[in-house]
């Protein structure tokens, strides 16, 4: 009975002084470290795993030293392989907190709430994935280490390694889509095609990136639904990424309008009211003819803001405004159908026939930069040569000449 007092008594002393230090050892660590983000992460995340591991190290090596008196006997052999598990669960949650503790200080360097965050969500990306993945890995190796201090454990592993290839053919078939969805994670993670908070469309719907892991996407669709689709649906399927290159995107409103319609005054009505609104970001404010045909002229305002999220709302002010506008300002642009009845050779007394003259031609540099899209100011210039190149020029094509009538 005395030798089992001294065992319980050497336990929670080696426990209390493993304690004592660690307690030591953070105090001393938090004020050394004040200065430090390193220092101040590792006593945050690893106080409590270092104490469960001092802990456990410090009774087990009390109870090994203590228990001389029992050597050869069930109990101790029991109790001293449960403190070897609980060495090894204690050290690999350790080993986790120190890397998560790293991982935290990387992503400290990188900040998202920044106007140019690209860079930052591609570190965070690829951080977060490798966090997933580092744990995995250790909470895998840590029950493999478990499992062989069994004895039977070991005995069996010679026979399992024979017969591993056959085992490993028969895994990989049966988790073959698994094992597709982890590649394709990776891929993801370090191919910089998707990143945590890119705004993408997929599936026809428009969202961002909230949630990245091996096996799955979360997508934060726009009314804050969820679209969840495994990670090899973005390897094998094509999507649009708005945010892959920087926040600031383009978008249109397209109009049906009457051939009557002043494309200039309509173009100017759009240049005030970009100008005004504090969506717009001021490179791009642009309203062209895309089409004319049959009965209805095409008209699309293409405008540019600095995220996805006031785009849209420039759209819908765009087109808001604009349809305001043609009513209140030219209802005669507005659609319509026309029918002509009677004489088409212009006699009759309501039919106007416009006298012909000749057709001023505008030079270039009479083209307002707000009607081109490629060319006219340097955001145009620039999206002409990504989309031509500097040195293919295309060829202009050359002006009809009228001729001159000749005074009688």
């Amino acid at each position: 009975m005395q030798s089992y007092l001294t065992t319980i008594v050497a336990a929670l002393a080696a426990a209390a002084i493993a304690l004592f230090l660690v307690e030591v050892v953070h105090r001393a660590t938090r004020r050394l470290g004040r200065r430090s983000l390193l220092m101040t992460e590792l006593t945050d995340h690893t106080h409590r795993s270092f104490q469960v591991a001092a802990t456990v190290v410090a009774v087990q090596f009390a109870v090994r030293f203590s228990t001389g008196y029992a050597v050869g006997t069930q109990w101790r052999q029991v109790v001293l392989h449960m403190l070897v598990l609980a060495v090894i669960a204690a050290a690999a949650w350790l080993v986790a907190s120190l890397l998560v503790a790293a991982e935290d200080v990387a992503l400290a360097r990188f900040r998202v709430d920044v106007p140019n965050n690209r860079h930052a969500r591609r570190v965070r990306t690829q951080v977060v994935m490798l966090r997933r993945l580092t744990i995995a890995v250790i909470v895998i190796l840590t029950v493999g280490v478990m499992l062989m201090t069994f004895p039977s454990v070991r005995g069996v592993g010679a026979g399992v390694l024979t017969s591993a290839g056959v085992v490993g053919v028969v895994a990989a078939l049966a988790a073959q889509s698994l094992l597709g969805n982890v590649f394709a994670g990776l891929q993801l993670a370090f191919s910089d095609a998707v990143r945590l908070d890119d705004v993408v469309v997929v599936e026809g719907e428009w969202g961002r990136i909230e949630e990245l892991t091996l096996s799955y996407v979360v997508v934060q669709i726009w009314d804050d639904r969820r679209l969840i689709l495994p990670t090899s649906y973005f390897t094998s399927k094509p999507f649009q990424n708005w945010t892959r290159t920087e926040a600031a995107v383009l978008g249109t409103a397209e109009f049906d309008v009457d051939w009557s319609v002043n494309v200039q005054a309509m173009r100017e009505e759009l240049r005030r009211l970009a100008e005004s609104s504090d969506l717009w970001d001021g490179r791009v404010c642009v309203l062209q003819v895309t089409d004319a045909t049959g009965g209805l002229v095409k008209v699309r305002a293409l405008v540019s803001a600095a995220d996805a999220g006031s785009l849209w709302d420039l759209r819908c002010l765009v087109r808001e405004h604009l349809v305001g506008w043609v009513r209140d300002h030219r209802p005669t642009a507005l659609p319509r159908m026309r029918a002509e009845v009677g004489d088409s050779s212009g006699a009759l007394p309501w039919q106007s026939v416009q006298p012909r003259r000749p057709v001023r031609r505008l030079a270039d540099t009479d083209v307002p930069d707000d009607a081109r899209v490629f060319g006219g100011s340097d955001d145009g210039t620039a999206r002409s040569e990504a989309f031509i190149g500097p040195d293919d020029t295309p060829t202009p094509t050359p002006t009809p000449t009228h001729p001159t009538p000749t005074p009688r």
